[in-house]
């Protein structure tokens, strides 16, 4: 299933995708997508439903993050071989835990906030655990049958604030808007391999990083299993591991979000993989764009 959250913000309402890409509104089986409503429980009903009788939702609405209600929000940094080889760091020992703050969840395609004082605001392509069951010392054989499903997340951030100011990188990753996920997650069932996932990212019509999971230095598995071995991860929980290498320099000024007036970029959905194509949740691209209104230096970021 691409179960999705859709509607005005604050407001959203349960729907699925069906496999003629019509969403259909689940909301009389489901009141929301929370972390109970991921449970291996709650999906198998889910699962039984059959589509074509699910309400059919008309215009293209907003998509929310497709889950709601989280107890944390995890990220795991310097993931990919290649992305180390670029910033010239050595490969991690152990996975690299960093948190973002759980206000920093935001739909898709919703508008991202420069913050005040921002120079280097920056982007970056990955995939997503949202988990399905508690999560506490798992192995890392068990650690996937803790998972409901991924998605994909935009690891917006803020690098001056990150690394050119003291303390830990949370201030740099946590500004309301910094944690673009979705627009759907898909079940496990829907991805035969996790370690075998497309993914790119283009920024102003051009491409910036083109990648694959199986490049990940730490499998989703171990990622999972050696954050729970520090928290308990509960049902809703998002875990995003990492981004593989770019093509160009960060922080270009082309590649920047820039507005004096709005201090604001924008989001798009993320692009499916073609038919056929099994090796992607979705191949995903993210494009600056320019606002609907005249706004110069005012891109979109287009996943």
């Amino acid at each position: 299933m691409k179960l999705v959250r859709y509607g005005e913000k604050g407001a959203e309402k349960p729907g699925l995708i069906d496999r003629s890409g019509q969403l259909r509104d689940l909301s009389a089986h489901v009141k929301d997508l929370t972390g109970e409503a991921y449970s291996p429980e709650s999906l198998k009903k889910l699962a039984a439903l059959d589509p074509a009788a699910l309400p059919a939702v008309s215009g293209k609405p907003r998509f929310g993050a497709p889950v709601t209600g989280i107890s944390k929000f995890v990220a795991i940094g310097l993931n990919y071989s290649d992305h180390a080889k670029e910033t010239g760091a050595d490969i991690p020992s152990e996975p690299i835990i960093f948190m973002k703050a759980n206000t920093s969840l935001s739909g898709p395609n919703d508008p991202v906030e420069k913050p005040r004082g921002s120079t280097k605001l920056d982007w970056e392509v990955e995939i997503a655990a949202i988990i399905g069951t508690r999560a506490k010392y798992v192995s890392e054989a068990d650690a996937l049958n803790h998972v409901a499903g991924y998605c994909v997340c935009n690891d917006v951030s803020e690098r001056a604030f990150q690394i050119e100011r003291l303390g830990q990188w949370t201030k740099g990753k946590s500004h309301d808007t910094f944690g673009p996920l979705g627009p759907w997650l898909a079940t496990k069932d829907e991805i035969k391999d996790v370690q075998n996932l497309s993914m790119w990212l283009d920024v102003n019509g051009q491409r910036r990083q083109t990648g694959s999971t199986k490049t990940m230095i730490f499998s989703m598995a171990k990622c999972i299993s050696y954050v729970s071995q520090f928290m308990t991860l509960l049902p809703g929980d998002i875990i995003t591991t990492g981004t593989p290498a770019r093509r160009r320099p960060r922080h270009e000024a082309a590649d920047l979000p820039q507005c004096r007036r709005c201090r604001h970029a924008r989001h798009r959905r993320p692009r499916r993989a073609a038919p056929g194509d099994h090796r992607g949740v979705r191949r995903t691209r993210i494009t600056h764009r320019r606002h609907a209104r005249a706004c110069p230096g005012h891109p979109r970021l287009t996943v």
